[in-house]
């Protein structure tokens, strides 16, 4: 005779397959949305900045000036803008291969934001002048100082960088795993298991 799957077996590939589509689900939402407000936020800044000098909200403490910047923060590698769009490849491969093992809602949401971020400055280096993959990225919140001479001159896309980037640091201190376990936690065994087990030894003592 042929022996029965273990119980429940099924429902818990069934269930971590929901996790992982829910997860990345999460994952790409965030992302879209991080990319559309900042293609939205950048239009806006084109087309009401251009031609303007610092615009100074809450008291100095933001600024709004239209800058465009070939390189990373404080134009780091402006020279060699071309190597930018080839990092961003290799950030979205990156994350494609973490999605594969995804199921914690954190970490989806971390890399939504990592992948909207690095999406949204590709973007710019793909199409925007002076042409394809040498682009100049466009930048317009500079913190306590018109010209960014504070704090670099940046964007929602770095934003969304620096707080995808931060909250998986957190995750990792805390011991937060991708597949939603913990670092160094025992696996848990299920509720019924003993129930099961009983169940199945007397069911084979009554085919004895």
């Amino acid at each position: 005779m042929t022996e029965a799957p273990p119980a429940g077996s099924g429902t818990a590939e069934s269930g971590g397959g929901t996790r992982r589509r829910r997860a990345v689900a999460i994952l790409l939402g965030v992302a879209v949305v991080s990319l559309v407000a900042d293609l939205v936020t950048k239009q806006l800044a084109l087309s009401s900045l251009t031609g303007r000098g610092p615009v100074s909200l809450l008291d100095g403490t933001v600024y709004l000036t239209l800058t465009r910047n070939s390189g990373a923060a404080w134009s780091i590698g402006s020279d060699h803008t071309w190597v930018f769009p080839l990092i961003t490849f290799g950030v979205i491969a990156w994350i494609g291969w973490m999605a594969l093992r995804l199921r914690s809602l954190p970490w989806a949401v971390s890399l939504g934001l990592v992948l909207g971020g690095a999406l949204g400055n590709l973007t710019d280096r793909i199409f925007r002048a002076p042409g394809h993959f040498v682009g100049h990225v466009v930048d317009m919140i500079s913190l306590f100082d018109p010209y960014g001479r504070v704090w670099p001159v940046f964007n929602l896309a770095d934003s969304s960088l620096v707080c995808g980037v931060i909250l998986a640091v957190l995750l990792e201190l805390t011991g937060r795993q991708r597949d939603g376990g913990r670092a160094g936690a025992e696996p848990a065994e299920p509720a019924d298991g003993t129930a099961v087990e009983a169940a199945r030894g007397g069911e084979q003592r009554g085919r004895a």
